[in-house]
């Protein structure tokens, strides 16, 4: 199973995605295809997402089960602390 979500995607792209998967809510993305496929759906995400943003998450044979991959500038960013996927929150850097 994989879920792609997408935050401020150009509408090709968001199109272009709701062919291979069931968008369940805007930008929400939900499928079950093989790595090869998952990782070519993948690749197009990162080639137009232009100014948007995006996140990955599919099943995996790891501790936790799965395993993510992000895409585009967001505050929440992944980071590995020892072998353990975790997400970074950074606050807002916009001058008070």
């Amino acid at each position: 199973m994989m879920v792609v979500v997408v935050e401020n995607a150009p509408p090709r792209l968001r199109g272009c995605l709701a062919v291979w998967l069931v968008e369940v809510r805007a930008g929400v993305y939900v499928g079950h295809y093989s790595r090869r496929t998952r990782e070519r759906i993948w690749a197009e995400v990162q080639a137009a997402i232009g100014e948007g943003n995006g996140v990955i998450a599919w099943t995996a044979q790891t501790d936790f089960g799965y395993a993510f991959d992000t895409c585009g500038q967001n505050r929440r960013m992944p980071v590995d602390l020892d072998g353990l996927p975790l997400v970074a929150f950074h606050p807002d850097e916009t001058p008070l």
